[in-house]
């Protein structure tokens, strides 16, 4: 067992005792370890039937399949069934799923609230776990009117999990509304960052950001990096920009259909493409071991999602780098992240005239890519389809052909 989850399960014998638990900790330190050993015990304990048995709430698809998938790998030797309710997913294809009666519900609010009211037999009446992970995300605009009504339709009589790596008042107000005198836990101090992870910033004129961008990854070629933007659209031009310079980019984004986040995301893990383009769809509970880097490309406006975001590295007790690029339309938003970690960080290391040597062969392939753009549609698409194609990722990596992308090197 990681040493991580150990720790966790070692602050949480209330958990093990029938007691609502809120926990917080820093992302990569067993969180969802800490809330499936307790509900895996409990299920092994208890009188059959147990069909659904515990339902974990989850703000994304892709933080959703994996924590089913964590389900099933620590309960393989109980026979655990899982089952993922997820938008993008096909909803009869889930309805036979839900027929098998699985143990564990695994989904996002509004998918698991459309089945409550629409598939026939599924009831979570007699629930005896919840939980809500991420809980500060869930309880936002976008899922806390669905995550109201789900409360309504489940039991009273049952245990309650909050996890998160931030505390807000909303979740203090829900502790208020449906927890029975919690025990709260803290891994960590609020807002801590594991000691392994290297974080520094770069002041820049925006103009040349994307020089910049194409330099830190040129230095760091032999790594596995994500990229954060703001935007969906800019996920898809910077992964064509860095394409255009040879350099393995995909973007995953919230405009993306399931599929082909899913590819994406494989591709990632896998390491068919060391760089990922991604939005805060990205920044949130998903566990990719192998990342060595994390630059936000663009400032979040919100300080806390930095938390999220460079905890996407260093995860697990390995090192990695967070690099952010500030130009001068984001420091105030880079100053309220100083005040959140409550350190200044060092500045990255670079020359702007090395850096700006680049700037022909990037403005060059910018220009291609808003090119391309514009061709499938740009803006204007808006359910997947003016995203990468699968054949022309394929293409990219030199799958189809049998050759490999020419190395991009800096002059």
């Amino acid at each position: 067992m990681s040493p991580h989850v150990t720790r966790w399960v070692g602050k949480i014998p209330a958990a093990l005792q029938g007691k609502d638990v809120i926990g917080l900790a820093q992302t990569g330190s067993g969180k969802t370890g800490a809330f499936a050993l307790p509900i895996l015990h409990a299920l092994l304990e208890a009188p059959r039937p147990n069909h659904f048995f515990a339902c974990v709430m989850s703000p994304t698809r892709e933080l959703a399949i994996q924590i089913a998938e964590q389900f099933e790998a620590l309960g393989c030797e109980i026979g655990v069934k899982c089952a993922v309710l997820d938008g993008g997913i096909d909803m009869v294809q889930q309805s036979i799923k839900i027929a098998k009666q699985p143990h564990i519900i695994v989904g996002t609010p509004g998918r698991v609230l459309d089945h409550l009211k629409n598939t026939k037999g599924f009831s979570l009446s007699k629930l005896k776990y919840l939980v809500l992970d991420e809980a500060d995300r869930l309880l936002n605009e976008d899922f806390e009117e669905s995550l109201n009504e789900i409360l309504q339709a489940i039991p009273s009589d049952r245990r309650t999990f909050l996890f998160s790596a931030t505390m807000t008042k909303k979740v203090q107000k829900l502790q208020r509304v449906c927890l029975r005198n919690p025990v709260k836990i803290e891994a960590d101090s609020k807002y801590s960052m594991v000691d392994t992870l290297k974080q520094q910033y770069r002041f820049l004129p925006a103009k040349h950001k994307d020089c910049y961008l194409v330099y830190i990854l040129t230095e760091m070629s032999g790594s596995t990096s994500m990229v954060f933007t703001r935007t969906c659209d800019a996920t898809r031009l910077l992964a064509l920009i860095l394409r255009n310079l040879g350099l393995k980019a995909i973007p995953i984004n919230g405009h993306m259909s399931q599929s082909k986040r899913l590819g994406a995301l494989n591709k990632f893990k896998s390491g068919e493409c060391n760089i990922l383009l991604c939005t805060d769809v990205a920044s949130r509970g998903l566990d990719i071991p192998a990342v060595d880097m994390v630059i936000n490309y663009d400032i979040p406006t919100n300080s806390k999602d930095y938390i999220h975001r460079v905890g996407r590295t260093a995860r697990a007790g390995r090192s990695g780098v967070a690099i952010s690029l500030v130009n001068q339309y984001e420091l105030e938003w880079y100053i309220q992240i100083e005040k959140l970690i409550g350190k200044k960080l060092p500045e990255y290391p670079a020359q702007e005239a090395e850096v700006l040597l680049l700037e022909e062969r990037v403005s060059e392939a910018k220009r291609l890519a808003v090119t391309k753009m514009k061709e499938s549609g740009g803006q204007k698409k808006r359910r997947g389809e003016g995203d990468f194609a699968e054949e022309d990722i394929d293409k990219y990596l030199g799958l189809k052909d049998g050759k490999s992308s020419k190395k991009f090197k800096r002059r």
